[in-house]
């Protein structure tokens, strides 16, 4: 059975580094086999929140939104390319993830960080772990970082210097830790329905 990831992806940038890691993300998984989807969220374009996807009247959600909760509520895991802001995270990703909360429930998710600096978006990422943890995903402990990400990724998103080959390095711990809880928590809903 292929593992359906959706891999998330937050800036509303002109010139968009981090895109180099989502597409590294992306392919890396895809060259495992798993069944990969590409959330970009200044493509799907979520106005500020007002009302979340559940606060809609069933079947009155905008399409967008109708649309990426039916994927949310499909898939396996997902996986969350951050970078970082001001020792924050980026608000459009934080904006498209809380339209939702029950269609993140009981599935895993893995955080994948950048930024311009050597830092690599090591303190969104921390920032990242609380928040989705508190819409109910069990985020693994293994994390990727890219930074700078101009030496680190083409861009292409594929490995280049001495930093691209660490990442490189880095990602089957990665990928393995993510799809190790993706299997777990699909096989246990098979097993039980979820609490709540």
């Amino acid at each position: 059975m292929s593992n359906r990831l959706l891999v998330f992806y937050g800036s509303y940038r002109s010139d968009r580094m981090g895109i180099r890691l989502a597409q590294f993300v992306v392919d890396g998984f895809r060259a495992r086999g798993d069944d990969v989807a590409f959330i970009d969220a200044k493509a799907v374009g979520l106005p500020i929140l007002d009302r979340m996807y559940k606060e809609y009247p069933k079947g009155a959600a905008p399409a967008a939104l109708e649309q990426l909760a039916g994927q949310i509520r499909d898939a396996d895991g997902f996986v969350f390319i951050t970078g970082e802001y001001n020792w924050g995270v980026q608000p459009g990703l934080k904006n498209l993830t809380d339209h939702f909360l029950e269609e993140w429930f009981w599935r895993p998710a893995a955080i994948a960080s950048y930024s311009a600096g050597r830092f690599a978006g090591a303190r969104a990422a921390t920032a990242w772990h609380g928040t989705l943890s508190e819409m109910g995903m069990v985020v693994v402990s293994s994390t990727i970082a890219a930074g700078p990400i101009a030496q680190t990724l083409s861009p292409e998103g594929k490995p280049i210097g001495e930093a691209g080959k660490a990442l490189e390095r880095s990602f089957p711990r990665f990928a393995d830790d993510l799809i190790w809880w993706v299997e777990a928590a699909r096989e246990q809903r098979a097993r039980r329905k979820p609490p709540y």
